[in-house]
């Protein structure tokens, strides 16, 4: 079965159990208080047509603006991803002098835990830039 159709059966299901419950809510309120009876089906129809002609009309515009934009999906999600592999690249420049400055510290030394700290961020956010720029030539 297709999704259209398992979405349309599932939708005019949906409807019919509203409108179920909608008249029994209204027949039990109607013994307490005396109000007309609900309006005809027949009545709605107009609107209903309506309806649909307008979900159509929407449905065929969403279609059509995907359409222009896909392509531009692709680039765009190359951009992110190049933009983002800059942003990652900044702390590594950053605290890369400090990691060179406190190198000879890294055994043993007062700057030793310095050095452990500023090395971590150091791969971490080169791991995250080069891995960035990786999956955008990827794409």
């Amino acid at each position: 079965m297709r999704p259209q159709s398992i979405g349309r059966a599932l939708g005019i299901g949906l409807r019919v159990a509203g409108r179920i419950a909608s008249q029994r809510m209204a027949g039990s309120t109607q013994a307490a208080a005396s109000r007309p009876a609900p309006q005809p089906v027949a009545a709605a129809a107009p609107t209903r047509s309506a309806g649909r002609s307008a979900g159509q009309a929407s449905r065929g515009l969403a279609r059509g603006i995907g359409g222009f934009l896909r392509p531009f999906r692709r680039v765009g999600s190359i951009l992110w991803l190049e933009v983002s592999g800059v942003f990652f690249l900044l702390p590594v420049i950053v605290f890369g002098p400090t990691l060179w400055r406190v190198r000879a510290s890294y055994a043993h030394g007062p700057d030793h835990k310095l050095f452990l700290v500023t090395a971590g961020i150091v791969v971490l956010f080169l791991y995250l830039s080069v891995s960035s720029f990786w999956r955008a030539r990827k794409k």
